[in-house]
């Protein structure tokens, strides 16, 4: 091997001229290799900040916009809680707004006008007194019958019912607003009239606004 074979080469090389065989690779395509690296770097970072927009705009990164989760948030109403809105509240009669006529439907008398007495002493209008007609005499087991018109059995028959404990209410084809309490066998009394009297201011007391639904999401 001659003197000019450069180490390790193995005599495989020899040195023609004044040229020496090159021993690495080109600085050119080193510098082609590095542009490359660092190009791919700024494409990832540009692509990691255009992620991290979109997430900003849209409420996160499961693709799902604020305002579509707002909707599906199960949020906490009245209908959830069993409270009914105060604008939803029906308003119920004050006894002194009722016209009751009190038929007495058993052998005993006197407890027409009697319970008639009671019923005005507590706030109630007063129409007709008497027996009760042939289709009820005798005929109403319980403690009563309360009767009215369909648009009366939600609203003044159940003020009415406040007072008599145990009594039926029943809609009837009737054009007035007057309702009928007719006095059955098992009639005792009225009901106490304190109890009857916090049914009433319970019942016709204004509805209360609730408050406003919480979110849970």
């Amino acid at each position: 091997m001659s003197m000019l074979t450069p180490p390790g080469m193995g005599g495989q090389y020899r040195i023609t001229g004044d040229k020496y065989p090159r021993m690495r690779p080109s600085r050119r395509r080193g510098r082609l290799v590095a542009a490359a690296v660092a190009s791919a770097a700024v494409l990832g970072l540009l692509g990691w900040g255009t992620v991290q927009l979109i997430d900003v705009f849209t409420g996160g990164g499961d693709g799902t916009t604020t305002a579509r989760r707002t909707t599906h948030c199960p949020a906490r109403t009245a209908a959830g809680t069993g409270q009914a809105p105060a604008a939803e509240a029906k308003s119920l009669p004050a006894p002194g707004r009722i016209t009751v006529n009190v038929y007495n439907a058993t052998p005993r008398s006197g407890l027409a006008k009697k319970t008639a007495d009671e019923l005005r002493r507590r706030g109630f209008q007063i129409g007709k007194v008497g027996n009760a007609a042939k289709e009820y005499d005798k005929k109403v087991k319980g403690p009563g019958l309360l009767l009215g018109s369909p648009a009366a059995q939600d609203t003044s028959l159940r003020v009415l019912a406040t007072q008599l404990t145990g009594a039926s209410l029943r809609a009837d084809a009737r054009d007035g607003a007057d309702l009928d309490l007719i006095i059955g066998d098992a009639f005792k009394d009225l009901t106490r009239q304190q109890t009857a009297d916090k049914a009433v201011t319970t019942l016709t007391a204004p509805g209360t606004a609730t408050a406003p639904a919480k979110k849970t999401c």
